[in-house]
């Protein structure tokens, strides 16, 4: 990606509540699955523009909350967004694929993929505590084979399996499921309309041509997903090392 091309994905993100699906109910359910309270650390592994951040601080209210992402914008709207919670949420700018220190949960929304699942369980071992747990939301094909809506969205993403090759990916990595839920329709939706919302404003803007191709990308995708959106779908998983 050119300077110019990730300059025009950040505007076409700009301001969004969401970088990716997801609902408050997915960050309690995992809460919930972990049963851990009291004074935790907990990571927020690429937290964008802060969506969950403020749900993590509700649902953990002893708990510490930091949020970790590599865009300067998103760092900077999450420090906004969960500026209420005060002192026990913070966000830093760096990598997580190396977070330092040692968490109760690490929490990562729709961002592992980037990493590999084996690869980016296996880099987090070293930053979770003794019984500390990870719960990450991952791509996955609810039927196999995918029909052709679901093949042409996934397109980019040729890892892309259904639960079973998720499951033989958290395996290989020295961890064990404890739970799992499938995120499809509303929180796709939750995601999608402001994003639509969005490229139809800045198409009104005479877009020069690096946004215009990202617009363009951006509007395929929403096509795409509006296809099959019974069938697009995250599975949130909370793993646990063995």
């Amino acid at each position: 990606m050119t300077p110019e091309q990730k300059a025009a994905f950040l505007t076409v993100y700009r301001g969004l509540p969401r970088a990716g699906p997801g609902r408050p109910e997915d960050v309690r359910w995992a809460v919930a699955q972990a049963a851990r309270g009291g004074s935790l650390r907990v990571l927020d592994a690429a937290c964008g523009p802060g969506a969950d951040l403020v749900t993590l601080a509700q649902a953990l209210p002893k708990a510490r909350i930091e949020g970790l992402d590599h865009l300067p914008q998103f760092v900077d709207a999450a420090r906004r967004r969960s500026a209420g919670c005060g002192e026990r949420v913070t966000v830093a700018l760096g990598d997580m694929r190396r977070p330092e220190g040692k968490f109760d949960l690490i929490w990562c929304a729709g961002a592992l993929y980037f990493l590999g699942v084996t690869e980016g369980l296996r880099a987090w071992r070293a930053a979770l505590t003794a019984d500390g747990v990870v719960a990450f939301s991952e791509p996955v094909l609810l039927n196999r084979p995918a029909n052709d809506a679901v093949t042409a969205f996934w397109e980019e993403y040729l890892q892309v399996t259904d639960i079973n090759g998720i499951n033989e990916q958290v395996e290989a990595a020295g961890y064990a499921r404890q739970a799992h839920r499938i995120i499809v329709g509303d929180p796709w939706k939750a995601y999608y309309d402001p994003l639509q919302e969005r490229v139809t404003v800045l198409r009104e803007m005479a877009p020069g041509p690096d946004l215009a191709h990202v617009l363009d990308d951006t509007q395929r995708e929403i096509d795409r997903w509006h296809a099959a959106p019974d069938e697009i779908a995250y599975a949130l998983l909370l793993v646990a090392p063995v």
